[in-house]
């Protein structure tokens, strides 16, 4: 009987799937929706479900058929690890706990595992046999109403725990109660309608199996699910210890910052690392394929996450499973969901704004000394989608301004963007198509003139169009200001100069906005830019040592203004040894101003600059 239905299926899916077509050539019937419908159909699987299971994997993407970091591919994140290993893409078995299921649909289908990864409209037709197959070991049966198939689905996350397998599905049902309607990365549209009436099964989790984790003490908002993995705090060989310090934060430091990571390795890696007393540490990892949370770091302690001991003694550091680039470049709304709950609850705890001047990506972190700022590391990179992140907690990016408002606020639309970038794979190959959230900025308006140069970064030698340099981007969600508009391009200041940005009407990659800027104190010629507020030097009690106010490599220029994202006093945390005893914070009355400089955030000193309203006045 099994082969009877293989066949059957393996002549139903041949009638839905296209003919392989060119990498940019336009969609052929059937369209991605029918496809889902088709699919749905043949399993017995409500579309609304199969729909809403396939967005909390990719948002419908096919991705070009390249992996992600869990080796999920296609619509549905059909796990093949032993393919992606082969290819040589950077996604590791351990790191996908759902197992090869690409092979069990390719058991389920009677198609090739080989043609379910490599065909986005087989892949749909392999996730809907995997949900059924699912119900039918849950003893549960066919059903066209979505509520029943709430244990198929926490089933589908491959989660290794219930806890995990339950917000998923919850994730799943809540796309389906509100709905989605998206084009997708290869250009179909699809959509699913609001249900707001459904009301699951939960208790069809029960019959799961998989035990909870250990998540007593973990601290972490409701329903999402995370477990405590302590990175170890332990005295080291020649009186070091790792691989963080002790502290009480809020109390004794305001926790300004969230900084968002990409791990660069698999999160068995990740853990693994984050184990080591004398490797570096972060609070939280997010694993890719299911959206699962870990925490190793208590919030009122201090990870050694960022590489830069100012901002790390007032931040938070969360790493997410994934490569900048390499492999899979693409991260899965399981974890962008998962991520956008933590920080939401997080920003709500430690009264932290939900803006880009207080959530930064570790690439937005500044050097604190001129020789550290060429190696300041650059994830989660160009890939990471900050609109749709910031949309998820719900503080979208939108115009506050007029043409006259003085700032603009970087906005791609990420799916549609798709700027070149080099070396992916290989140094000076071009990568793949993908949607990004960054824009080029250029000497002139013009594609043809030269990228604008970061002298920290290169201290000779122009900006290169390579994915891991930053040195002429800028970013969804930072805010510039406003310098001139020339037809389709808009310039800003940006690291001491004039950059310039296409940014056409028709496809804005920009919005106005207003708020606050500083320039040069008049008879300045230049105001330097440090890259982390330390007090003035009376501040410091004798057993601690002074640290000295040093500039970075840059300044700014008479006559340029950069928008401002937050003013601070001078702080310094001593801990230089293992007992938190002999620590010490060193608060200051020098205040300075958070700007963005170029694509990292840096700080001016108050004294130095005038702070400004950032409208411009019109002429008369």
């Amino acid at each position: 009987m099994r082969t009877t239905l293989a066949v059957a299926a393996c002549m139903t899916v041949s009638l839905l799937l296209p003919l392989p077509r060119a990498a940019g050539a336009a969609p052929v019937s059937p369209s991605r929706q029918e496809a889902f419908t088709a699919a749905a159909a043949r399993y017995g699987v409500p579309v609304r479900v199969l729909l809403a299971v396939s967005y909390l994997e990719s948002r419908w993407d096919a991705n070009l058929g390249r992996p992600s970091v869990t080796a999920g591919y296609g619509p549905m994140h059909l796990t093949d690890a032993r393919t992606a290993l082969a290819r040589g893409e950077d996604a590791r078995p351990s790191s996908a706990p759902g197992g090869q299921t690409a092979d069990e649909a390719a058991r389920l289908t009677g198609l090739s595992s080989d043609r379910l990864i490599r065909d986005p409209d087989a892949n749909v037709l392999g996730g809907a046999a995997l949900l059924a197959e699912y119900q039918r070991r849950l003893g549960l049966g066919a059903s066209p109403d979505p509520a029943d198939w709430y244990g198929a689905v926490a089933r589908y996350s491959g989660a290794r725990d219930a806890g995990t397998a339950r917000w998923f599905a919850g994730e799943v049902f809540s796309v389906i109660r509100k709905g989605a309607s998206r084009v997708t990365d290869d250009g179909w549209d699809v959509s699913l309608p609001a249900s707001p009436e459904i009301a699951p099964h939960m208790e069809q989790a029960d019959r799961l199996g998989p035990g909870e984790t250990e998540g007593r003490g973990a601290e972490c908002p409701k329903k999402l699910a995370c477990e405590w993995l302590p990175a170890p705090y332990q005295e080291l060989p020649g009186k070091t210890y790792g691989n963080h310090d002790l502290s009480d934060r809020p109390r004794t430091q305001k926790i300004e910052y969230i900084v968002v990571h990409d791990t660069e390795a698999s999160y068995d890696t990740t853990l693994k690392l984050v184990s080591d007393p004398a490797y570096v540490s972060w609070h939280y990892t997010i694993r890719s394929s299911d959206g699962h949370v870990a925490q190793h770091v208590r919030t009122r302690d201090i990870a050694w996450h960022s590489g830069n001991w100012y901002v790390n003694a007032k931040s938070i550091g969360i790493e997410h499973e994934g490569f900048l680039a390499k492999g899979g470049a693409w991260y899965t709304e399981a974890m962008y969901r998962s991520s956008a709950r933590l920080v939401r609850y997080l920003a709500k705890r430690f009264d932290i704004p939900l803006d880009r001047a207080h959530i930064l990506g570790h690439d937005n972190v500044p050097g604190t000394l001129a020789k550290n700022v060429a190696g300041m590391h650059v994830d989660p990179g160009p890939y990471w989608d900050w609109g749709h992140y910031f949309e998820l907690l719900r503080h979208p990016f939108v115009p506050t301004a007029g043409p006259r408002g003085g700032l603009v606020t970087i906005t791609t639309g990420y799916d549609d963007h798709r700027p070149r970038y080099t070396g992916c794979a290989k140094a000076g190959e071009d990568c793949p198509p993908h949607g990004s959230a960054s824009v080029w900025l250029h000497t002139e308006p013009s594609e043809d003139a030269p990228l604008v140069r970061d002298i920290g970064r290169k201290a000779v030698g122009e900006s290169t169009y390579d994915v891991y340099d930053h040195g002429a981007r800028a970013t969804t969600g930072q805010q510039y200001a406003l310098a001139a508009r020339r037809g389709d391009w808009t310039a800003i200041w940006y690291l001491g100069q004039l950059a310039w940005f296409r940014n056409p009407e028709d496809s804005p990659t920009a919005v106005n906005a207003t708020g606050l800027v500083v320039t040069p104190k008049a008879g300045m010629a230049a105001t330097p830019v440090y890259g982390r507020a330390f007090p003035e030097p009376e501040a410091y009690p004798k057993d601690v040592p002074v640290q000295e106010i040093v500039p970075l490599q840059y300044s700014i220029p008479q006559g340029q203004r950069y928008s401002v994202g937050l003013a601070t006093r001078g702080e310094y945390y001593y801990s230089t040894s293992f007992d938190p005893a002999d620590h010490r914070v060193v608060k200051g009355r020098t205040l300075y101003y958070q700007i963005q400089y170029g694509h990292r955030v840096a700080f001016v000193r108050a004294s130095d600059v005038d702070l400004l309203p950032s409208k411009i006045r019109r002429p008369r």
